[in-house]
């Protein structure tokens, strides 16, 4: 037994989100968006030596020795998965582990609108899941996964860095390649993935320029291709996609792109107003005709005003989004300010200090 079982449990129990393992400190866990230091003293740089390489093989060691960091995943049976990033940094080692749930959420729990199916009902093109780090992009694809594997005999090729949820086959055939184990990089399995019958190629994260290149011309092939960014909006997924070529194929990639495009779909975690959970708020562009002439001809600062107008298709703003939260109670004024992309809009919503709020 590993010395971190019992805080892996205990994260897990807590519904922490995610783990911290430094040296002079003592163990953190985020709750609710919110890093919490434990009651417990501070670790010593020699015990994260022994305890963060306990969890790795004996290959993986050699991988943190030689690159100096690594990606992993550990599994504590009966208690979960662990997506782990470990690093050697100026105190020493340390590590930070991401919870995986121990199944795949549907569409629905996750509280994902219809629109998101009727996207994935889609034969060919390009859906995109983008949001910043640590609010549940990886737990949307799985659930996308999933919903295809339940309703659609497809062949699903994923590609991921590490594989964090495992997909058992059901009306579908879901194989699972890891980036190291299975394959050396996302580009590498991209080129072999075309000639291995898929109907849907998950990305775990377009990366880079060659990745990026290869999931469009797949998703242009008759190919139902799902990813994520990092990206904090639909219309900043667009323009990061574009400015990672080259300015002499910034012309090509717009066509490309404008009639690869499915969707965006944008999602931010904001603290519940019961202290008890995260709320999602979506933000979703779908690639209408409309959406796909404006891609095009460059006028990616026009988007917002087509997705004001494209709610009959699905659209949705992320401000839009957190106000709906607001009404419903279930995210206080302060939060949404603070996650709007025009806070104005809130912030005669906030109570000021001290005073009680206005039923």
């Amino acid at each position: 037994m590993a010395k971190l079982d019992k805080i892996f449990a205990k994260a897990a129990e807590l519904n922490a989100s995610d783990i911290h393992i430094v040296s002079d400190e003592p163990i953190v866990f985020r709750l609710l968006g919110r890093l919490r230091k434990l009651k417990i003293p501070a670790l010593t740089r020699q015990q994260c030596r022994e305890m963060i390489p306990e969890l790795l093989n004996p290959e993986q060691k050699a991988i943190l020795e030689q690159h100096l960091q690594i990606d992993f995943v550990y599994e504590l049976e009966g208690i979960g998965r662990f997506r782990g990033s470990a690093m050697e940094h100026q105190r020493g080692i340390s590590a930070v582990f991401r919870i995986i749930p121990p199944r795949v959420r549907t569409l629905e729990e996750l509280g994902m609108p219809p629109t998101i199916q009727r996207i994935l009902d889609e034969h060919q093109g390009l859906i995109l899941v983008t949001g910043t780090t640590g609010h549940g992009k990886s737990t949307t694809l799985a659930a996308m996964v999933d919903y295809i594997n339940t309703n659609r005999p497809h062949h699903i090729l994923t590609i991921e860095d590490p594989i964090e949820f495992i997909h058992p086959f059901k009306k579908g055939v879901v194989n699972q390649r890891q980036l190291g184990a299975n394959t050396h990089s996302y580009a590498n399995a991209l080129k072999s993935a075309l000639r291995q019958d898929p109907d849907v190629i998950v990305i775990g994260e377009l990366r880079d320029l060659e990745t990026i290149s290869l999931a469009i011309t797949a998703a242009e092939t008759g190919h139902l291709v799902i990813s994520t960014l990092s990206t904090s909006s639909a219309a900043k997924t667009i323009d990061r996609i574009i400015d990672s070529f080259p300015a002499r194929e910034q012309n090509q990639v717009r066509t490309m792109l404008s009639e690869a495009l499915k969707a965006v779909v944008t999602q931010r975690l904001i603290p519940g107003a019961d202290g008890t959970r995260m709320e999602l708020a979506l933000e979703i562009l779908i690639g209408t005709l409309a959406m796909g002439n404006l891609i095009r001809d460059a006028k990616t600062f026009q988007i917002f005003s087509i997705m004001q107008t494209g709610k009959g298709v699905g659209m949705r703003l992320m401000d839009d989004s957190l106000m709906a939260l607001l009404m419903d109670k279930r995210i206080s004024a302060a939060e949404a300010a603070a996650n709007a992309t025009q806070p104005a809009r809130f912030k005669t919503l906030v109570e000021p200090e001290g005073e009680a709020p206005k039923n």
